[in-house]
């Protein structure tokens, strides 16, 4: 078990990830700020022995991943082995492929991904999903994020919560943590602001959310992984994520 509970989210840096150096380099300056764990996501291709020596060479823990589910649908055996040699258990999806977003396709992914997750499982490895606030749309008096779940195998299909996106979409975070307990390994922390009357993605801490009882109720769930993600910011996403880090440590989580 690592000693570390906070990753960062490598999507927030994707613009410092185009290429293998350019990698290199970012996963360092993670490092120097203060993470000992990071999500792969967003970064250029290449091989995952390749990516494993970058990783030790920046001394980072990779605890999970964004990839494509049609990649774990289809070739799970691929996912295993891959997620082996960069010893992570978790691979998730970013989000519900575009099809599936109506009544019939959350029915559909929910019957799937159970499916996928239980190969995955025979493999030792968990399937993660990655929440965004369309989720939060009403069928038939529920909401699709609550099909997905309700209607899934919780042994084969893992929960990667995102804070912002649920309050985005008009839900209460820490209600959505306190539902899926033990069966959300990750969760995502950023937080919402307003600007002019709009949401905008903001630090840790610095924006309006209620992280007290987002963070006991991830203690509470049994959540494994803490991991920092801000898709936009107002300000250098180094300097974003060092906030975030301090605010969180000032909080209690290590």
């Amino acid at each position: 078990m690592a000693t570390t509970q906070l990753a960062a989210q490598m999507y927030t840096l994707r613009d410092f990830t185009k290429t293998p150096k350019d990698l290199a380099e970012t996963l360092k300056k993670v490092k120097k700020i203060g993470y000992d764990a990071v999500q792969m996501s967003g970064a250029c291709p290449m091989e995952y022995s390749e990516l494993k020596k970058l990783l030790d060479d920046a001394e980072l823990i990779c605890c999970a991943t964004h990839i494509p589910y049609e990649l774990m649908r289809d070739n799970p055996t691929q996912v295993i082995q891959d997620h082996y040699t960069i010893q992570c258990k978790y691979p998730a999806i970013g989000g519900l492929p575009g099809n599936y977003r109506n009544a019939e396709g959350y029915a559909k992914f929910a019957k799937e991904a159970t499916l996928v997750g239980k190969r995955l499982a025979e493999g030792g490895m968990y399937f993660g999903y990655h929440n965004h606030s369309f989720e939060l749309e009403k069928f038939n008096g529920r909401v699709g994020l609550a099909t997905i779940y309700e209607d899934s195998d919780p042994r084969y299909l893992k929960a990667e919560i995102d804070t912002y996106w649920i309050q985005h979409g008009g839900g209460d975070s820490a209600a959505w943590i306190d539902k899926l307990k033990g069966r959300i390994p990750l969760v995502h922390l950023k937080d919402m602001a307003v600007r002019k009357g709009n949401p905008i993605m903001a630090e840790v801490g610095e924006g309006n959310m209620n992280w007290k009882a987002i963070l006991e109720a991830c203690k509470r769930a049994g959540v494994e992984w803490y991991i920092v993600e801000q898709d936009t910011c107002e300000r250098d996403p180094f300097e974003s994520l060092a906030i975030s880090l301090k605010n969180l440590h000032a909080m209690g989580i290590k």
